[in-house]
């Protein structure tokens, strides 16, 4: 049977993922930081699931935490890290940027290392990262958020060159949402809003595949095309 561990696994697209794969005869291994959540999804489906309280902001603790997991699971073939915050700053109010770049910068990249590393040990694995369209540009309605999913981003492409070039079997895909019907999808005017079913039904076929970069829905694809070639005069306005 397959195993993988899904970190923030307790809502939104890792929960919606968690379910995938148990549908699909994965053994998965789910952390997050409300044990109510961990519990509840536990009961549903005793048999395949694993659950740990784990926040990935106490950096100290990361790697003690997930060590039990994998070691519990003998061997892991994926890893999904889907934990982060969002809100919307304009003003900059120096709290929210500050748990921003904790979560989704700090503790993020705690995690890949951890799990680039036990991979590497292992000899094989493939790690998946929910970053998001966000990663592209700036934005002036969430400064941290953007950089810090750019930050993702490449994180993920930088282990993905380490692994070809030490001809490792290790996998790395960067998952880039764009709206998703979850709590994370803030602000006015949102469109092309995808259910949480119909998004991890696309990121699971993309993670089948192989894929390095998937972008959700593939819609989206358009609007990363977009992204990139808009002159920065014009986002200004936005």
């Amino acid at each position: 049977m397959k195993k993988a561990i899904i970190v923030g696994g307790t809502s939104g697209i890792g929960r919606g993922l968690a379910e995938v794969l148990i549908a699909d005869d994965w053994t998965v291994g789910i952390t997050g930081r409300r044990t109510r959540l961990l519990k509840e999804i536990k009961a549903k489906a005793s048999d395949q699931i694993l659950i740990l309280e784990h926040d990935v902001t106490e950096i100290d603790l990361s790697d003690q935490k997930l060590e039990s997991l994998f070691l519990q699971l003998k061997t892991v073939d994926l890893v999904i890290v889907s934990s982060g915050f969002a809100d919307l700053n304009q003003k900059l109010d120096w709290d929210i940027e500050h748990k921003i770049i904790q979560t989704n910068v700090n503790g993020i990249a705690k995690v890949y290392e951890f799990v680039f590393s036990k991979f590497r040990s292992q000899g094989y694995g493939h790690l998946v990262g929910i970053s998001s369209i966000a990663s592209l540009r700036g934005s002036r309605h969430s400064p941290a958020y953007s950089a810090a999913k750019a930050f993702q981003a490449n994180y993920l492409e930088s282990l993905r060159c380490i692994a070809k070039n030490e001809k490792l079997d290790i996998k790395v895909t960067d998952v880039q949402p764009g709206f998703v019907d979850t709590p994370m999808a803030k602000g006015k005017g949102m469109f092309w809003v995808a259910p949480v079913e119909k998004a991890c039904a696309q990121i699971y076929s993309g993670i089948l595949k192989g894929k390095r970069k998937i972008y959700i829905t593939k819609r989206w694809r358009l609007i990363a095309w977009i992204m990139k070639i808009t002159p920065s005069w014009l986002l200004e306005k936005t």
